[in-house]
């Protein structure tokens, strides 16, 4: 049980607290969580933005945002929100003082001792009496000893040496998966690879924000104004898209507008490709959007592709665009990546710009946009919403937390007249 220290200074830690909707609070508001993430809050969500923040609705959630370092101190990293935050989430920004520092080891240590005590401050004052540290990196182990708590979870959602050739697991990653008490992983090829290190692993995919993204929206005005048909991506552009793919599709088939919508990486090998793409008529880069604005892309795609490379890394990873895609209900193709060879009877994989070619064509002839193919993609988006996610994931956490708390989760069940969670079918 969480001890209920001396109150700190934690007045004016909380960014954006003032700006919390809703009238009712968490349904479980004794159990608190601190998530310990790689990025700030913004408007740019990646798994941890929508999982954490539907978590909110079960338990007070404080975000840690990744402090900055001294070279990083007096950069704008204060991003405009897309949304008002749920009620029982807070964005915790460290003071100038507690900024991150490698060394010496004795700072690095009491600087983040001092975070996390603001953190569980910011709980304390909300009622929180159980607490979860929730860390999304293996960098983050060292605060499980330097911070009382009731539960360490640790969520696997990417291969982080982001290397193309297969990695061992690393020792401090597997030594926290050992420790913590409970562990998510997002893919089946990565519970294959780190599943066995301990037996509180689950498998907790990537999901949708479901009806977001299937209640018709309006048609950008970037979009409108380019030529049909649209092949469409939507996410980050990185080494780990297919670019010479893409180079080749571009090419052959002219009369197809290209559409990316999003940023791109600072990476120097896709620097000439991106170049190259970016002096083509039939291809648009729109730039990035807010993950209000996103839902609307896919929508009026003609077809929405993944076209990854296919390598140790991309085999590991779980789109966030998968479900988001599907719930569009437009036709998607992508490249055969370990996640999308479970998804094939909605998803059309290819390999090879022949097979890329040929899948395309199919997929804007008009077997592939009839009614029951619309549907069938999005009753598989459906069973991945969020909201169902977040469900299992806070499921999970009451039992792991101990006998009285998954009790209390039982009851709110059988009251509220919530049924649970199916199991997952992929």
């Amino acid at each position: 049980m969480l001890s209920i220290p001396a109150a700190g200074e934690t007045e004016g830690d909380a960014r954006h607290g003032a700006e919390s909707v809703g009238v009712t609070g968490p349904l479980f508001p004794e159990v608190g969580i601190i998530a310990l993430v790689p990025d700030c809050w913004g408007p740019y969500w990646q798994l941890r933005h929508h999982l954490l923040s539907r978590l909110a609705r079960y338990f007070h959630v404080v975000w840690a945002d990744l402090p900055a370092t001294w070279r990083q101190w007096g950069r704008d990293r204060n991003y405009p929100l897309a949304q008002p935050l749920p009620e029982g989430l807070q964005v915790y920004t460290a003071p100038w003082f507690l900024r991150r520092v490698g060394r010496p080891r004795f700072l690095q240590q009491w600087t983040e001792g001092a975070r996390l005590r603001r953190c569980r401050d910011l709980l304390l004052a909300k009622g929180c009496r159980r607490l979860v540290l929730y860390l999304w990196r293996p960098e983050f182990a060292s605060a499980l000893d330097q911070l009382p708590h009731d539960l360490a979870c640790y969520h696997i959602d990417d291969e982080y040496p982001y290397s193309p050739v297969e990695q061992p697991i690393a020792a401090e990653e597997a030594a926290l998966i050992r420790r913590a008490q409970q562990v998510f992983i997002h893919s089946v090829a990565m519970m294959r690879k780190k599943g066995g290190l301990n037996p509180n692993t689950d498998l907790l995919p990537n999901g949708v924000d479901f009806e977001s993204y299937v209640t018709p929206a309006a048609e950008p005005e970037d979009l409108a104004r380019i030529p049909r048909p649209c092949i469409g991506y939507t996410g980050n552009l990185k080494r780990m898209v297919d670019w010479e793919l893409l180079l080749q599709l571009t090419a052959r088939h002219p009369q197809w507008s290209f559409v990316f919508v999003g940023p791109a990486a600072r990476h120097a090998t896709i620097r000439v490709p991106l170049g190259t793409l970016a002096q083509r008529p039939n291809v648009h880069f729109l730039g990035p959007k807010n993950v209000n604005a996103l839902c609307a892309y896919p929508q009026h795609f003609d077809v929405a592709i993944m076209p990854y490379c296919v390598d140790a890394y991309t085999n590991y990873i779980y789109p966030l665009k998968l479900h988001e895609y599907l719930a569009s209900g437009k036709p998607v193709v992508g490249s055969p990546i370990a996640t999308l060879q479970s998804f094939r009877d909605v998803v059309c994989v290819a390999r090879g710009i022949g097979e890329w070619s040929e899948a395309l064509t199919c997929a804007l002839a008009p077997p592939q946009n009839s009614r029951e193919a619309r549907a069938r993609r999005q009753a598989v988006a459906r069973s991945h919403d969020w909201e169902i996610l977040a469900q299992r994931a806070a499921a999970t956490l009451m039992q792991r937390l101990g006998r009285d708390t998954e009790k209390q989760w039982v009851a709110w069940l059988q009251h509220s007249g919530t049924p649970a969670c199916p199991a997952l079918s992929r």
